[in-house]
Formats: structure tokens, sequence, C-alpha cells
């Protein structure tokens, strides 16, 4: 046997970051728990690889797109397309499929809204999921709430959680969470991909949270634009925070059973949903008591140093002010996340710790801009709240 041979192989492999181990695939698929009824596929295995399956027999050539990196599919003799990922991180992760150059949704799944659009998903089962599924306890309710905007001068919606205890209690008054989506999502993203309402329903009945009302909104809401002679392209306007500030929460709290003081409400966001409410809560610190960036800040994309002279006007230039009017500023950032956001997040932890604010900053193991690093956060967040 010509062990010099079988020796440069392996270092050739290894070099090249493949593996033996790495190569050999666990063949215990199981289908996704957000496929459509009855479908098989996607299917997912215990080292977290992803197996699409479509049948597309006219096609020339598939690949499955995941993760920024596309996998080539094989066609069989009854033209089905099958094929599968390298072992993805835990959690939920949007997909689609690249069908001779047309990228689409798989139909064997559930749609979400993420991306800028309706497409696939699939749940890559986490070693925490406990605290965030569907459990024999008290359930909420969300709802979803139709409004007509004056200062976007069109139909919105938010979707509202309601705990058990809401319809249980009719004289209870709630503290009120307000919750952002990040870019390109929208205000179906925290129910659905978040699973927010499950992770309030088990933390409530475990007694690890207050109950509490959630609102999530959309939060792209742009001026009403006049039409304009010529071909001058005008830039929407965001009035998003006068929306939030003078029809989402007047509204939320005409129709619902509130609290309606700033010691009992809240608002939180991811990525640009935290750098919205960062600015709503520091600009109406009057109204809001509780902050919660997850994955991004106000300094987005910025990593520079902050001047709290003149960031945000100057709402962190006095450090002891903000210790008293806030009770949590909290942050959170996944493990595994890639620039600008541990470097923007970083640079504005640099900026408290001079000015000697008080914050609570938590870690996701394992995990980089994506769903489970917002589920953990909304867990951690909420615990927080209004104690």
């Amino acid at each position: 046997m010509n062990y010099k041979f079988i020796t440069l192989v392996m270092i050739l492999l290894t070099n090249t970051g493949i593996s033996f181990a790495q190569s050999a695939v666990i063949e215990d698929f199981k289908p996704s728990s957000v496929n459509q009824p009855e479908r098989q596929f996607p299917q997912v295995n215990s080292q977290g690889r992803v197996r699409a399956s479509i049948a597309a027999p006219n096609a020339n050539k598939v690949k499955l797109d995941i993760g920024g990196v596309k996998y080539d599919m094989v066609k069989n003799a009854a033209g089905v397309w099958t094929g599968e990922s390298a072992p993805q991180d835990e959690g939920f992760h949007y997909y689609q499929l690249d069908i001779d150059g047309a990228l689409v949704p798989d139909p064997g799944t559930l749609y979400f809204y993420g991306a800028g659009r309706l497409g696939s998903g699939i749940e890559i089962p986490a070693s925490d999921k406990d605290f965030y599924a569907i459990k024999d306890v008290p359930h909420g309710l969300v709802s979803e709430n139709i409004y007509f905007s004056k200062l976007t001068n069109a139909w919105r919606r938010c979707f509202v959680y309601t705990p058990a205890q809401y319809t249980a209690d009719a004289k209870t008054r709630f503290p009120v969470l307000y919750l952002q989506h990040g870019s390109f999502e929208d205000e179906t993203g925290w129910s659905s991909q978040g699973k927010a309402n499950l992770i309030l329903d088990n933390l409530i009945a475990s007694k690890n949270a207050l109950p509490m009302i959630v609102v999530m909104d959309n939060g792209y809401a742009y001026e009403n634009q006049k039409s304009i002679s010529g071909d001058k392209v005008v830039r929407p306007v965001s009035v998003f925070e006068e929306v939030m500030m003078t029809e989402i929460i007047p509204m939320i709290d005409a129709k619902f059973r509130t609290i309606s003081d700033r010691e009992h409400r809240a608002i939180a966001g991811l990525s640009m949903g935290a750098n919205q409410t960062m600015r709503i809560a520091m600009n109406h610190l009057d109204k809001f008591a509780y902050y919660g960036g997850f994955s991004g800040t106000s300094n987005y994309p910025s990593s520079d140093e902050i001047n709290p002279a003149t960031f945000l006007d100057g709402k962190f230039n006095d450090g002891k002010a903000v210790n008293k009017q806030l009770k949590v500023l909290w942050l959170g950032l996944g493990t595994k996340e890639q620039n600008p956001f541990p470097d923007s997040v970083g640079a504005f932890k640099t900026m408290l710790d001079k000015q000697g604010i008080k914050y609570v900053f938590y870690e996701s193991p394992g995990t980089a801009h994506e769903w489970l690093t917002w589920r953990r956060s909304l867990h951690q967040y909420a615990s927080l709240l209004f104690k």
C-alpha cells in the first residue's frame, strides 16, 4: 500500500477544507416543521443539512440557494431534481430554488415575507427551541388591526398580541411593548418567523415575564407625496416616528386596555427596527421607559467613535439623566454576525461605557443576523420588562 500517496491526499483534502467526516451525509432526514401540509420536502437531517426536491422535467439546471450559497441538484429519470446543502446554523432561514436562472420559492414550504418578497423558509431545529415551542399553557391572541393613516394617506395594519389574561379578566389593564421588524420584512414577521406570541405565552406561563400587550406594526411609512411634473425623482420621506407617536400609540391606548404611562410602555426592534425604535425612544423619553435593540443601534452602519454631544442630538450626553429615565437599555447580537453589525454595536457600547450609562448586553451563541438571534433576544428582553 502506498502510504505516502494516501497521506498526500489527506493533506490536500484538509487544506481545501474537506474531510471524510464532513463528506458523509447522515440519512435521517425528516420533513421541515414549516412545510405545507403533507409535503415531504424540503427535509432536514441531524447535521442541519437541507434536502430539497422538485419536479422540473424540462429544466436544464436546478440549484438550492440558501445562506448565500447555491448547491447543485440532480435530476432522476422521472424529471425530479434533488439535492442538499451543507450543514446550516440552527434556527429559521430563508431560501429559494434556482431553476435555469429563475429564482423561485419552493412549493413544498409555507411562505414567509422576508428579503422583500414572499418566499420559502426552513427551520433547522435549535437545541433551545423549547422556549418558543407550542406547549400546553394558556395562549394569547394575535389580532389583525387595520387603520387609516392620515400621515401616509393609506390603509395600514398592525398585529397585536394580547396575553391569555386579557380575555380571562375583563378589568385588568396591561403594559405595552411596541416591537418592530427589520429591513425588507413587515408586520407579519414577529408573529410568524419570530414566534413572538409563543415566546410570550411560555414566559408568562412560567412567571418569567409579566403579562403584556405586544404591538407589531410596519416600519415602512412614507409621507404622502403630491404628484410632481417632469422627470424629477423624489426620495420618499419616512414618517414612521410620527405615525407611531400620533396614530399607532393613541389607537392602541383607545382600543385596548393599556396602562398608558411611560413606566408601562416599552419599545424594541431588530436591525432596521433597532435603529428606528432607538430614535423614537430617545426622542420621546416621556413616553418610553424601556428600549431593546436587537442586532442594531442608531449609529448603524458606522463603526466610528461616537460623539455623545452630537449623536442623536446629544440624547446620550448626560449619562446620569439617561440612567434615570431608562429602566432598561438592552442590546443583543449573535456571535456569528458579520460587520457592520458587531462594529456599530461595539462603537455604541463604547460610547455608553464612557458616559457611564447602564445597559444589558446579550450574545446569542452560534447565530448570525437571523431570526434565532432575535427570538432569543426577545426572550431575554421581555423577561426584564415592567418589573
